[in-house]
């Protein structure tokens, strides 16, 4: 997608132009085992879903890592240059960043990057009006791909900023690849700031991605809703089921969409065949030890700088630097 980026309190411009998710769906089904990219989730009503989910008894990720980040704020306010922009990947609803701005007056701009349009537009204008200061230049774009930064922060010492545990999304070598991504994005002697999801007991996990509300399941539900809507496709949402489970081997959550019987759903005018119990393959969800997270970020040009965890080491919340 193209952005304008418009004045301090302006509602940002956003021009959509053709996504790649009709070519990820289609490939992803046609793959064995079958599989959909996690960034396919957010279209407006995933992005809502997912709100929804961190407000969950069971999903302690959102509210430690908001915790943590109200704790060592003032640390943070510390470590932000002076008149600096702050470039949130895949941003979202916006709401962990507000406790940045709140912190660190030095902030001058902030860029929220993400690849929900609409509710990019919705986020970054409702920010721009709580935070007359601060100049507000989104861009839609999927994040872990090039993109480049408005021309009015490119001067600015810059800090990225990538909460919630998203990077454990990535497969190990994608997340090498998204953080020597940032690195070129941000610059030299640019901050990181990212929140990591610490390996844990399973029960712990488990629940967190099985909430009793059954919000997660719709969420993963949705995107065969979405599917259906964008890719005139043809699931029937009562013959798949939800499944998230840990996987100790890999250190990872997983969650899949389960086909209750034997069928065939067609999707852009193709036909694909499920067996019964066969499962599409929606999302990762690696967990990381302090240490390993350090090395995987110095092996990719990022210094680490400070860590924090809450008291029962649930999550932890990572400063790295560029040379």
């Amino acid at each position: 997608m193209t952005v304008h980026a418009t004045g301090r309190g302006q509602r940002p411009e956003v021009i959509p132009e053709q996504s790649d998710f009709e070519a990820d769906i289609l490939a992803g089904l046609a793959a064995d085992p079958k599989r959909i990219p996690p960034k396919h989730f957010y279209d407006t009503e995933g992005s809502r879903l997912f709100e929804a989910i961190t407000r969950q008894p069971e999903y302690y990720p959102t509210r430690t890592e908001i915790g943590i980040l109200k704790t060592r704020a003032r640390e943070i306010a510390e470590i932000i240059p002076a008149n600096s922009a702050l470039v949130e990947f895949g941003s979202g609803a916006c709401t962990k960043v507000r406790i940045l701005c709140d912190a660190v007056p030095a902030l001058t701009a902030f860029v929220p990057v993400d690849i929900s349009g609409p509710f990019l537009n919705r986020q970054a204008a409702e920010l721009g009006h709580a935070y007359p200061r601060l100049a507000v230049h989104p861009v839609a774009a999927d994040f872990s791909k090039p993109f480049s930064l408005p021309q009015d922060v490119r001067g600015m010492p810059k800090t990225g900023f990538f909460p919630g545990s998203t990077i454990g999304n990535f497969e190990p070598h994608e997340t090498a690849a998204f953080l020597q991504h940032a690195r070129t994005v941000l610059g030299a002697g640019a901050f990181l700031i990212v929140g990591v999801d610490l390996v844990k007991d399973a029960a712990t996990l488990n629940k967190a991605y099985n909430d009793a509300a059954g919000v997660t399941a719709r969420f993963n539900l949705n995107l065969l809703r979405r599917i259906n809507r964008e890719l005139q496709g043809r699931f029937d949402l009562r013959a798949f089921s939800h499944h998230a489970f840990f996987n100790p081997e890999r250190s990872r959550i997983e969650m899949h969409l389960a086909s209750v019987k034997s069928q065939t759903v067609a999707v852009a005018g193709r036909s694909f065949a499920f067996r019964a119990g066969e499962r599409i393959h929606t999302e990762n969800s690696y967990k990381y030890s302090l240490a390993s997270f350090a090395s995987l970020a110095r092996g990719c040009g990022w210094t680490a700088h400070a860590s924090w965890t809450d008291t029962d080491r649930l999550f932890s919340v990572h400063v790295l630097r560029t040379e």
